[in-house]
């Protein structure tokens, strides 16, 4: 099993919205973005596979994220395209809550 690490704590981020977490803290070759949507947490690679734009500044809604630059859309859960003009899936990591604790099992296929 791959290392789980401490990437925030629930009260860091605001329901619909995101955070950074660096690659340099997860061993990834991207950042990531850590999103809160109706009390879930999930983590994507943070730049959008259509331009490089950070999805963490995108908005979040109804377990989706829409890039900032171009509105591509994509599954919180697991990384896949739902629109146009992005048309390759980004990568998803597992994230478990315990206690206060987000962390984050960085995907295998994505570390540096």
């Amino acid at each position: 099993m791959a290392a789980r690490i401490l990437a925030a704590r629930v009260d860091d981020i605001p329901d619909g919205e995101a955070i950074v977490i660096p690659r340099n803290l997860l061993g990834t070759v991207d950042d990531v973005a850590l999103f809160r949507d109706g009390g879930e947490y999930f983590a994507l690679d943070n730049t959008c596979s259509h331009e490089l734009a950070s999805l963490a500044d995108g908005w979040v809604e109804n377990g989706t994220v829409e890039c900032p630059l171009h509105t591509g859309k994509f599954c919180l859960r697991d990384g896949k395209v739902l629109s146009a003009p992005a048309d390759a899936d980004v990568v998803a990591h597992d994230v478990e809550v315990i206690g206060d604790e987000i962390l984050i099992v960085p995907n295998p296929e994505r570390l540096a």
